[in-house]
């Protein structure tokens, strides 16, 4: 059993309602237990309880393995993936039909009850009966506790930011009595709040990172998370939240609202770089699935590690018990990854690729990410060949593209039988290799040429990880070929394809492609897939084909507030473009 903290309706009670909850999950858990309402200064008067009020508000930060209640990922709102749900609620995203009366991943009411939860436990920890643990003194314990809150104020808030652009900032619990119809407060002061909120997490004694192993207590340990603890805040996500935050101010969608600079923008990615408490993890594919292992030395923070095969039965093959091949990946993100010899499958000069044998001499993160057709799968190959067990048109929850996601796939999890196994998997929120990215983006754009070799070399670290081995960019040919330099728009366009292969999946793209202000170039067209049929000599034969066609307009750079919530709230005022 485990403490559960509900607080409604959002912004206006200041009823706290204590329940119990049948879970096994043991995230945060404080193992206290209420049998009914209790008053709120009998919260602040029990350690588990005020604990318990914190603890809960880190349940408010969004996952991405279903944002629709169908196993729909942020990929299939992008170039990067098709859903194959029948009328998807994914859809709504690509043709031409989102607004505020039909709205997908709404997380506006959610993220709101979470910055109350926070704001509320900010208001009343002084006053609190904290009771120290881990060898702390109560202050010690306290400011922990603080630290932790102020990052989840500033994960919260940027949530809102990153969907709607400017949104009302909400740094205090407000009262029943007030008048709860708020305008937005500018983009500036939203990004001004959050840099600060993570300095202030900064300056409360948070741990680095989560330690894997927890030894006794000394004077050198003692700061350190508990194993058991994983998914809390550390000063190292505090630090990944900020650079994340400034990369997407000093971008061109909102660089002109936000003043904030690219050199800003790289310094707090090199700040995390240079806290040299993570590193990029030696197996790609077990970043996101290692046993008991979940947060290991690449990833910066994650959310709670639940016990689940939901992540297989929506989006592996068809063929495998019955799953639900939701997420299918596009012919355009295939193409995305390039031949080991570090050239695009587009290049005419490139003699590894052979578009009649197309997966072979591929970036291994390819196979790592894509189950693509003679993929081995759970112990045997992937058939997306017309006709295939996982093939196109084989059912109506057969892939649309000749293709089935294999990122964050584990092989040990079965659904669909008489007993079910799972396995551990957190969503993974920062991870080490999107801070090398972002440090070589932003110091690219920041100074161009006369960086290039600095920036060069962080994007070279992720295409060396153990396992990938691919070719270095650099600025010269080293054979004497004739290797035109790289300038920063040469190095800028490496970069974005490098987040592409890099990060497909994780839902960054979604928001690369807005923030670089991009959408109508990548996601007002068409995207592909690529049927495989044999011929009379049973050769293979690939024929790219479209799958849809997709809508994407100006308004579609930030999300529409849902009618209800304008509603609710006039002065918020809707999101450009979507208006009657």
């Amino acid at each position: 059993m485990k403490l559960n903290i509900r607080i409604l309706p959002i912004l206006l009670s200041s009823v706290i309602i204590l329940t119990t909850s049948a879970c096994n999950d043991d995230f945060l858990q404080d193992g206290s237990v209420t049998d009914g309402p209790i008053r709120e200064d009998e919260v602040w008067a029990n350690d588990a309880y005020a604990r318990g009020v914190l603890n809960n508000a880190y349940f408010s930060i969004p996952e991405g393995f279903d944002i629709d209640g169908n196993g729909g990922m942020l990929a299939s709102a992008t170039d990067e993936a098709v859903n194959s749900g029948v009328n998807a609620t994914m859809s709504i995203f690509n043709n031409g039909t989102w607004s505020p009366l039909r709205t997908v991943d709404d997380q506006y009411a959610n993220l709101y009850e979470g910055l109350r939860k926070v704001n509320m436990f900010l208001g009343n920890l002084d006053g609190s009966e904290i009771i120290p643990t881990d060898g702390l003194s109560i202050a010690e314990d306290k400011s922990r506790l603080k630290g932790q809150a102020f990052f989840l104020r500033a994960m919260l808030h940027f949530e809102l930011v990153k969907r709607y652009g400017a949104v009302t900032l909400a740094t205090r619990v407000f009262s029943r009595d007030e008048n709860l119809n708020l305008p937005k407060n500018s983009y500036q002061e939203c990004v001004k709040q959050i840099v600060a909120d993570c300095d202030s997490a900064l300056k409360q004694n948070l741990p680095v990172w989560t330690r894997q192993e927890y030894s006794p207590i000394d004077a050198s340990t003692r700061f350190a998370w508990r194993s058991g603890d994983k998914g809390r805040a550390t000063k190292a996500a505090a630090m990944a939240l900020k650079s994340r935050m400034l990369l997407y101010a000093a971008s061109p969608l909102f660089s002109t609202a936000s003043q904030v600079t690219w050199q800003e923008a790289a310094d707090a990615a090199k700040a995390v770089i240079d806290l040299n408490a993570h590193s990029l993890f030696n197996n790609y594919t077990n970043i996101f699935n290692y046993g008991a292992a979940q947060y290991n030395a690449e990833v910066i923070f994650a959310t709670r590690a639940l016990n689940r095969n939901d992540i297989e039965q929506d989006n592996a093959p068809i063929g495998y018990d019955g799953a639900r091949g939701r997420t299918n990946p596009t012919q355009e993100l295939v193409n995305a990854f390039e031949t080991t010899n570090g050239k695009s499958v587009n290049d005419p000069t490139n003699t590894l690729y052979n578009p009649d044998d197309p997966y072979k001499n591929r970036d291994p993160r390819f196979s790592f990410a894509i189950n693509h057709n003679e993929r081995q799968y759970k112990g045997r190959p992937v058939q997306t060949y017309v006709g295939g067990l996982d093939g196109l048109n084989k059912s109506i929850d057969a892939t649309k593209t000749g293709y089935y996601m294999r990122k964050f796939l584990s092989e040990a999890p079965t659904w669909n039988e008489n007993s079910n196994t799972f396995a551990r998997r957190p969503w993974v929120v920062f991870r080490y290799a999107e801070m090398l990215l972002n440090y070589a983006e932003a110091l690219n754009e920041a100074q161009g040429e006369a960086a290039a070799t600095e920036v060069l070399s962080f994007v070279n670290l992720v295409r060396n990880r153990n396992g990938v081995n691919m070719p270095p960019l650099q600025t010269t040919d080293p054979a004497g070929n004739g290797y035109v330099p790289l300038n920063k728009d040469a190095i800028r366009e490496r970069i974005h394809n490098e987040r592409r292969v890099e990060l497909c999946f994780e839902g960054h793209r979604f928001y690369d492609v807005r923030r670089w202000k991009q959408g109508e170039l990548y996601l007002n067209k068409p995207v592909s897939g690529m049927r495989i049929t044999f011929d009379e000599n049973a050769n293979r034969v690939y024929t790219p084909f479209i799958v849809e066609n997709r809508v994407f307009q100006e308004k579609n750079y930030l999300y529409p507030f849902s009618q209800n919530t304008v509603n609710r709230q006039p002065a918020l005022i809707q999101n450009p473009g979507y208006t009657n």
